[in-house]
């Protein structure tokens, strides 16, 4: 398989002479070099990564560092995004870039799916026992909706009781209600928008904090795309 970066390296090269603070901030973060990087350049790029040629303030030797991708890119175009996500990422924890601050609330669409899973969770899960009547449905008719849950519990032993999941659950979304509060501190202005974020993690879940580190990320590659 030929690799496309590679054969476009000198000029991939030639253009990030221009960016030479990024460099620099690829050395000092993915390099782990703690010491006063003055200047990189980079030397080479290819699918799999990048290699750098700094100098430090305390020596004027030239090293050399390998910088990979995780994932490595599949193709040429996979370049540019990833280099910027990687400023980003670098610039950001750096200190050189501001943290982003979000304003507005975002509700995924793929969040409305929380409910329903919720449901199968409880279906599957924690299904009442046999004979179990509901409401004005016999106890015949309840046991003949629950029959795949039944299986499901004989087959694998697997099983909680309702109020048991349902501590589980509301566990892992407090974990992930507070998780998401500690973004907030960080990305996101105004207490309404922080309240809106934390209140929908707690009911929703997962999609919730992950859309908002996606929008803080977004924030993020387009600071650097004004930057330097």
């Amino acid at each position: 398989m030929s690799d496309s970066i590679a054969s476009n390296s000198s000029s991939l090269c030639a253009y990030m002479k221009n960016y030479p603070t990024t460099l620099v901030a690829y050395v000092k973060y993915f390099g782990n070099i703690e010491d006063n990087v003055t200047t990189a350049e980079m030397s080479s790029i290819d699918l799999k990564g990048m290699t750098l040629v700094y100098k430090l303030l305390s020596s004027s030797q030239s090293h050399s560092i390998r910088i990979p991708f995780d994932p490595p890119l599949s193709k040429y175009d996979d370049a540019k995004p990833r280099l910027l996500s990687m400023k980003a990422q670098a610039l950001g924890v750096l200190g050189t870039l501001k943290a982003p601050q979000l304003t507005t609330f975002r509700f995924p669409p793929k969040a409305i799916l929380t409910p329903f899973i919720f449901l199968a969770y409880f279906y599957l899960l924690a299904p009442p026992p046999p004979g179990t009547t509901f409401l004005s449905f016999p106890a015949t008719t309840v046991d003949t909706f629950f029959y795949p849950a039944h299986a499901f519990g004989n087959f694998t032993g697997f099983g909680f009781a309702p109020r048991t999941l349902a501590t589980i659950l509301g566990v892992i979304h407090g974990a992930e209600g507070l998780y998401t509060l500690s973004l907030c501190s960080r990305f996101v202005k105004g207490a309404m928008v922080t309240a809106t974020y934390v209140g929908c993690t707690l009911l929703f879940g997962v999609h919730i904090w992950k859309d908002l580190k996606k929008r803080v990320e977004e924030k993020r590659i387009e600071a650097t795309t004004k930057f330097e």
